[in-house]
């Protein structure tokens, strides 16, 4: 007797009792406790019922229970819609629902529809049991996961519905026409799929790309997690970032025929090996290549990744190969800061150094941001942003009108506010600066709402059209590190403000002072009810401020496509600003509206650096 006869009686619901997967955990222990106990299986006792909703531990393993004989059409749609939450190779048990015409033709991929609950299945009215040969499976969409296997969120309740037509096959009911992607709970989702950052380039920046792979063997390629994600690298960006990223690969380039796994070596060492699209790029082109692997395999494990080796496809003969050191020189991510600034209680810009004694753990005193704003009289700073190499910042006045680019690095008078148009009435939202020194700035005037860019921090402002933000308005931004992204917090319906992340395209092969524009705005934190800080945070993940419907203000790490939350920070209430850094070493640091200034070292506890404070920002 095996594992999924030994679970046969085991039975999930989805509304009503129905054949269900089969839930066998995949630790040993249990396993072999499971084993040991066929020989003697008990014929009687209570049959358990499994709330297929409810969430189920990643560990679980799933299988399919086979349609039983003369099963009705309704046992037959349930069965076939929990067989797709199965592990099975190849959906086997999935595809025993179906005819064998849609068995042999069903191809659903990487594809799939997440729904935020359940299905609900009924017969298409009209028609009566037993000749019920249609049934409209219905449900609430949250996303679709798509073939490049990137997650897209859905807004405003978007319906989910499918009709199934059933025909009679060896005097079976059997469904003929299967959905044409996996249709999956949210919690059976999360308990198949896990999120991984793949990496390609933005000129010599890699920039993180989140998609969605199996957490165990994909049923139908049989590839283990690593692998899957090394063809999803492969295979290129997702839809949304392929207009702003290169990948170094050439084009078709795969991973050798029949390879299922890939594993490290004693040196910690993962070889990869190639098809022959690849076998005649330079090194120069081979270690970029060698970088993007690198870099998407690292989150996968605990393991230390210390090297890539990029392989012929004989398996054995080197293509090239990068190392932990070479391949962050390649990636060149923004550097790490080396202070962190905020508006003090007197409204002056100052900063802290980031030198935190390990020993003790305190912070330097907090020193005047050096330039002409440590010596401009009366000048009162309402929010700050400082360039990556801390040179340069840009502030906005206290009563929120005029914008300035200052020096850090000489003394001097305050410089003249910039040119923003003549006539506008309404206040600026705070700055940021992007990895290529242009300045990004909203302005809040209901009769002239508007995103701007200096280009460089001194041209002229040019107004950035932003698609998709049907009426909102901007009220806060932050450019991502990687300089292809930015993070919009828009507020509409009445003042809610929902966050979304836009792609910042630029014309190719135009000076820096052409136009740009922020296209294809999504959700980027669809779980809150409303939002009120955020920033971006390591490995392309925001740190966002906000709150559930019927929940407390909390601070999470939410994935950039909006599908999931990574991280909630400990005893985070009552945060109403935000700030973080790509370097994972540096504290996050926050203002609250009681504490002022806050810092939350890693592996330590929040603590308050200044009684006062407002507006935390990093460089960026």
């Amino acid at each position: 007797m095996d594992a999924e006869r030994g679970l046969a009686h085991v039975r999930a619901r989805r509304g009503r009792t129905r054949p269900a997967a089969v839930r066998a955990p995949a630790v040993l222990g249990a396993l072999a406790l499971l084993l040991a106990g066929c020989a003697s299986m008990p014929d009687s006792g209570e049959i358990r019922q499994v709330q297929a909703s409810q969430g189920v531990d990643s560990q679980v393993r799933v299988f399919g229970v086979p349609p039983a004989d003369n099963a009705s059409a309704a046992d037959i749609v349930d069965g076939f819609l929990e067989a797709m939450t199965s592990d099975d190779p190849q959906l086997e048990t999935a595809r025993k629902y179906l005819t064998q015409e849609a068995a042999k033709n069903w191809k659903p991929g990487s594809a799939v529809t997440v729904l935020s609950s359940g299905l609900d299945r009924f017969p298409v009215q009209g028609t009566k049991e037993p000749e019920d040969t249609r049934w409209k499976v219905t449900g609430k969409k949250l996303a679709t996961v798509d073939e490049r296997s990137a997650y897209q969120p859905e807004t405003g309740g978007v319906r989910y519905e499918e009709e199934l037509q059933l025909v009679r096959e060896k005097d079976q009911w059997r469904i003929a026409t299967p959905p044409s992607s996996l249709v999956l709970s949210e919690s059976d989702f999360q308990r198949i799929y896990k999120p991984v950052n793949k990496y390609y380039f933005a000129g010599g920046t890699l920039v993180a790309d989140p998609v969605y792979v199996r957490q165990r063997s994909d049923p139908d390629s049989r590839m283990d997690p690593t692998t899957q994600t090394v063809q999803s690298l492969l295979a290129g960006p997702s839809k949304w970032l392929a207009p702003v990223v290169t990948s170094s690969f050439p084009t078709g380039t795969e991973l050798r025929a029949g390879t299922k796994s890939l594993s490290y070596d004693g040196q910690n060492t993962l070889r990869v090996p190639l098809n022959d699209k690849a076998k005649n790029v330079a090194q120069p082109q081979c270690q970029k290549m060698a970088t993007q692997l690198l870099y998407t395999i690292r989150d996968l494990t605990a393991s230390r990744l210390d090297r890539v080796e990029l392989l012929r496809p004989d398996g054995k003969t080197s293509l090239c190969w990068v190392t932990r050191t070479a391949a962050a020189a390649l990636a060149n991510p923004a550097q790490s800061p080396e202070h962190q600034y905020y508006v003090d209680k007197d409204f002056r810009l100052v900063r802290m150094s980031l030198n935190v004694k390990a020993e003790d753990q305190q912070q330097d005193k907090p020193e005047l941001a050096p330039g002409p704003l440590a010596t401009a009289t009366g000048f009162k700073v309402g929010s700050a942003a400082v360039t990556y190499d801390e040179k340069r910042a840009a502030v906005v006045s206290d009563d929120g009108h005029g914008l300035y680019v200052v020096t850090l690095t000489t003394a001097g008078p305050m410089p003249q506010p910039l040119p923003l148009p003549a006539g506008r009435t309404g206040k600026l939202t705070a700055p940021s600066w992007d990895t290529r020194g242009d300045l990004w700035i909203a302005d809040l005037d209901p009769q002239n709402q508007a995103l701007w860019r200096v280009p460089g921090g001194t041209g002229t402002p040019q107004k950035v059209d932003v698609a998709g933000l049907d009426g909102g308005r901007i009220t806060a931004l932050k450019a991502s590190p990687d300089g292809v992204r930015i993070a919009l917090l828009v507020e509409k319906d009445g003042g809610r403000k929902n966050l979304y992340t836009g792609r910042i395209e630029r014309p190719d092969g135009k000076a820096d002072t052409s136009p740009v524009s922020v296209r294809e705005l999504r959700p980027a934190a669809p779980q809150m009810a409303d939002v009120m800080a955020m920033s971006w945070g390591p490995r392309g993940r925001l740190l966002v401020v906000g709150r559930e419907s019927g929940g407390v203000v909390q601070a999470r790490y939410m994935l950039s496509d909006g599908s999931t939350a990574a991280a909630s920070l400990p005893g985070a209430s009552g945060l109403a600003g935000v700030a973080t850094t790509e370097d994972e070493e540096k504290p996050v640091v926050a203002f609250s509206v009681e504490d002022g200034i806050v810092w939350l070292p890693p592996g330590a506890q929040w603590r308050t650096v200044a009684a006062g404070g407002r507006g935390p920002v990093y460089p960026g």
